[in-house]
């Protein structure tokens, strides 16, 4: 990943109660870190020599939505002109479910225009993500 011409975005439902918005955070953060190991940074060491495993090499600023804006944004990433984005969802389906083999049943079973994503996370080019979200404030 180029840093100066990419960029990586998390948008997050301000509504939702706080664990709800870390627990989100996480789940994204973690999905995308496996589409793009090469962004995380070696392991390093302390003054002491204590080990301390590698981060990601630049900011992710998780910036503030809401329903209507999240399912907005989904619906405007599906397009072509956005497919070489990396896009991870996060919707409330799969928020209620308990284990992954009824997330996968539910969203077989369940039409896209049905979700309500709570979280969306946004890896590319850096144009195209200023474009999607650039007058998004940050969630504080």
């Amino acid at each position: 990943m180029n840093v100066e011409n990419e960029k990586c975005v998390i948008v997050i439902d301000e509504h939702l109660p706080l664990g709800i918005i870390a627990n989100t955070a996480a789940i994204l953060g973690i999905t995308m870190g496996m589409k793009m190991p090469n962004v995380v940074g070696n392991d390093v060491l302390d003054l002491e020599g204590n080990p301390h495993m590698g981060i990601i090499q630049f900011p992710v600023p998780i910036l503030k939505g809401n329903t209507e804006i999240l399912n907005a944004l989904r619906t405007k990433l599906f397009e072509p002109q956005f497919a070489e984005l990396t896009v991870v969802d996060f919707s409330d389906l799969a928020q209620g479910c308990k284990t992954y083999d009824e997330f996968t049943n539910k969203m077989e079973n369940t039409s896209e225009v049905k979700l309500n994503y709570i979280g969306i996370a946004i890896c590319g080019n850096k144009k195209q993500i200023n474009k999607l979200t650039g007058n998004m404030p940050l969630l504080k």
